[in-house]
């Protein structure tokens, strides 16, 4: 705890009073409790006081809630984007354009996207580093899983399929593209370093998720279905379940071994946690409830969202695809772009790499099955059969990564070949048509 120069400027509990500050209790206590002057200066010294549940008086700063609204709300310029989700709200309402309603609800999603990671880095302080990282991978993926979820009830399965894959597909790719580029270019004079042991196993769980959605789509393919329709409905399902046991045991590893196993190479086991300590900005129960506020209004634009998308894309005149693929996930991972991004260039590699790959690890192990189980529920038979150019795709994007994080570094030129990378990816998307989708089919042959 920070020493306080001054100890009349903030006033804290007993138990946590420094010693300069306990002079200034004690000379409190030293006058009559019935004195005039005594009762006036107690209430000047201490205006917002909260009786505590053990009988301790905690003092907390006055005006606490609009210092809390300044912190979340007013503390980023990305936050001028938050009126155009009431606003997106407004046009559905009086005009019904899909096409405006898709593009300011896409506008509003962003600062929420962001200031959900934003808070959620908050409660991290009070939970420690382990649940911290996966509170902030949870949270983090909480926009797009809430899309899915919408999309799911729906019945627009494909979207749900797009919209997951393009989330693995843009923290893998652009995400972790730009840490490395930004994180190289600050950090000129050597290459960046990292831990290979966590990036092997999360590329390893990613090749798992490879293999979950490669056989459902090649027995799509191949026509060699026991049952045609229900053996790879059964076999995706089946999958699932193994995928989220697997993921499971991963959560019981990572809590268990993190400490060993996911030190940095540049820190040493004693010391981490002990330079560029940061203190939290807002308390752990104002963080649960903005992590409430922001979850529950980040529903209802992507409620407005998922039900403008067909129109949106006849209005915009773009694929299914690409909206799925590309526009919803860039939204969806804007607090991981920015966290990864600020990471490496305070030359915390280790902690972007967590946040751009273990974000990928989750969606495609826990996000793509829980959905499957999720739709299995809800009566919207969902399977991992995403067709064999999206597999395609996953599957070489993976190898591309797991190549470029074997020898343990970084440097500005890999984050350059990644984003490259994912605009030829984004490019493919907006040219791809859809055979699963009716929305997608054109009037003539591109050339």
């Amino acid at each position: 705890m920070e020493n306080h120069k001054n100890p009349i400027v903030r006033i804290h509990s007993h138990v946590e009073m420094a010693p300069l500050e306990d002079r200034a209790v004690l000379d409190l206590q030293d006058e009559s409790l019935d004195s005039p002057e005594s009762i006036a200066r107690h209430q000047h010294y201490n205006m917002n006081t909260v009786d505590s549940q053990d009988g301790c008086v905690t003092y907390i700063r006055k005006n606490s809630v609009l210092n809390s609204i300044k912190i979340v709300v007013f503390s980023t310029k990305l936050n001028l984007l938050i009126p155009f989700g009431p606003l997106a709200i407004l046009v559905d309402k009086f005009i019904g354009n899909h096409g405006w309603v898709f593009v300011l609800s896409l506008l509003g999603i962003i600062p929420m996207a962001e200031r959900l990671g934003f808070t959620t880095e908050q409660l991290a302080f009070f939970t420690g580093p382990t649940v911290g990282g996966l509170l902030n991978a949870t949270f983090g993926n909480a926009t797009e899983l809430i899309i899915s979820i919408l999309a799911l009830r729906n019945g627009m399965m494909r979207v749900v399929q797009q919209s997951l894959l393009g989330s693995i597909l843009s923290n893998m790719l652009l995400v972790l593209g730009c840490a490395f580029f930004s994180g190289g270019l600050v950090v000129r004079k050597r290459e960046q370093v990292f831990n290979k042991a966590a990036a092997g196993v999360n590329c390893g769980l990613l090749l798992m998720a490879v293999m979950g959605l490669l056989f459902p789509a090649v027995l799509h393919a191949t026509h060699t279905e026991v049952h045609f329709g229900k053996s790879e409905l059964a076999l995706s399902r089946f999958s699932s379940c193994v995928m989220l046991v697997a993921y499971a045991a991963f959560l019981h590893f990572q809590l268990r071994k993190q400490d060993t196993l996911y030190v940095s190479v540049d820190e040493n086991p004693s010391q981490i946690n002990t330079d560029d300590e940061e203190d939290p900005e807002i308390s752990k129960w104002e963080s649960i409830i903005w992590l409430s506020l922001i979850t529950s209004w980040i529903s209802v634009l992507s409620e407005y969202l998922v039900d403008a998308i067909e129109g949106a894309s006849v209005s915009l005149k773009m694929p299914m695809a690409f909206i799925s693929v590309i526009l919803l996930p860039i939204v969806g991972n804007a607090a991981e772009h920015a966290s990864a991004i600020v990471f490496a260039m305070k030359d915390r590699l280790d902690i972007s790499l967590g946040v751009a790959i273990g974000s990928s690890t989750q969606i495609s192990m826990f996000g793509v099955p829980f959905c499957v189980v999720i739709g299995w529920i809800m009566g919207h038979p969902m399977d991992l059969n995403f067709q064999l150019f999206e597999t395609a795709t996953l599957f070489i994007t993976v190898l591309v990564v797991a190549f470029m994080l074997q020898e343990g570094t970084s440097n500005y030129f890999k984050g350059l070949m990644l984003i490259f990378c994912y605009l030829i990816v984004a490019a493919s998307f907006f040219v791809h048509i859809d055979p699963t989708s009716v929305e997608d089919e054109p009037g003539k042959p591109s050339g």
